[in-house]
């Protein structure tokens, strides 16, 4: 499912009522934009032109065609996906001017070896946008027609150049055969968002962030004059509906390090229509023998809830994810204190629970307990 990153107010999903939405950008109207590099029509097929395609791949274009069937549609691909031919630039600035709305369907070619600007051997040197799309981006925002961005890529881009001047940003990454369909119901609201990133997504194009999974030493700190904290954070994603936490009784303060116990919070959906909230649970373990991530995702949980419905999500904690190999080689649980953080992702946390290892210091074997189960349930004396 695609992650809608950021949203305006009345951005996103598309009005019942629109009449006329410019469709721009050079992975818009290609099937080619929603498959990988490994792929056979990317790997095999680029060789062999002359071949058709063989496979029915409905474009972005193709499905809101479909699904918007009294709208006018008016496509205009803009540039390509890599190079500097501006000559587009013209047709796709008139189409969004004459729109209600603008979808800028930007992102990558597919391919292997040098052969596209993303996949096996396509090195980037930086993580601007390729080619002349973020100046067609600017463009299309001059027209001051709201304008959707679509990413279709293999990789990240740095996005911050237009945070806040998009109505609204859709990473797709390559969504496969039937992505454009998928896009399209995201797009005008028939399918409420629930994707979450699974990487961070960078605000400038040099200094990269970390992974989510950096050491307290790769957040912003005083240590270096660059600040590597994201746009979007690993795990980030909106929604169509809006929804409530409320953290359940808290735990014990104090467990032995070979015991467990439950971290519970109620989830209820405040908005008006279905959706799904994705809940995650993170572990901090501020003091270690060996340096541990600053935060590390150890159990989440999809919950579907109808509008004015109420869930109850229990994880089940085992001292064994706390665990850490140390110098000596061993995977030990060491007793001190740590950090559940439920969070919607991994920079936002909502309710951090506050444990106690005690006892002495456990080594663990191949009988580790490593996953963290999760129960979502109707909440107790609730008819939700």
């Amino acid at each position: 499912m695609p992650e809608v990153e950021q949203v305006s107010a009345g951005a996103l999903p598309i009005a019942p009522g629109a009449r006329r939405i410019a469709v721009v950008g050079p992975r818009a109207h290609d099937p080619l934009a929603m498959l990988g590099c490994y792929s056979f029509p990317s790997h095999v097929g680029e060789h062999h032109p002359d071949i058709p395609l063989g496979l029915d791949i409905p474009t972005v274009l193709d499905a809101l065609r479909d699904r918007l069937p009294g709208v006018a549609l008016e496509f205009a691909p803009g540039c390509p996906v890599d190079g500097v031919d501006t000559a587009g630039f013209a047709d796709a600035v008139r189409a969004a001017a004459g729109a209600e709305l603008c979808l800028a369907v930007l992102g990558d070619r597919a391919g292997l070896f040098g052969r596209g600007t993303s996949g096996e051997g396509c090195d980037a040197p930086d993580l601007r946008l390729p080619g002349v799309q973020g100046d067609l981006l600017d463009a299309l925002l001059a027209t001051g027609t709201p304008v959707v961005l679509v990413l279709l890529t293999g990789r990240p881009y740095a996005l911050g150049r237009w945070h806040g001047r998009c109505a609204a940003a859709v990473q797709a990454f390559f969504p496969g055969e039937e992505g454009g369909p998928a896009l399209a119901a995201v797009l005008t609201g028939d399918v409420d968002p629930s994707g979450r990133l699974p990487v961070s997504i960078p605000r400038a194009p040099g200094g990269q962030p970390w992974t989510y999974l950096q050491p307290p030493l790769g957040l912003a700190n005083g240590v270096s004059s660059l600040d590597p904290t994201p746009l979007h954070p690993f795990g980030h994603g909106l929604s169509y509906t809006r929804f409530e936490w409320t953290p359940g009784p808290d735990p014990l303060p104090r467990i032995a390090t070979d015991a467990g116990t439950d971290v519970q919070l109620t989830v209820r959906n405040s908005g008006e229509r279905a959706g799904i909230e994705t809940v995650q649970l993170y572990l901090h373990d501020p003091v270690a023998r060996t340096a541990r991530p600053d935060a590390r995702l150890i159990g989440y949980a999809r919950v579907p809830l109808g509008p004015g419905e109420s869930r109850r999500v229990r994880f089940r904690f085992h001292a064994d994810l706390a665990s850490g190999t140390g110098p000596d080689g061993r995977r030990t649980v060491e007793p001190g204190e740590i950090q559940l953080r439920l969070a919607a992702s991994s920079a936002d946390v909502r309710h951090t629970v506050r444990l106690e290892l005690t006892d002495p210091e456990r080594e663990l074997d191949h009988r580790r307990r490593m996953s963290c189960p999760v129960a979502v349930e109707r909440p107790p004396n609730r008819h939700t």
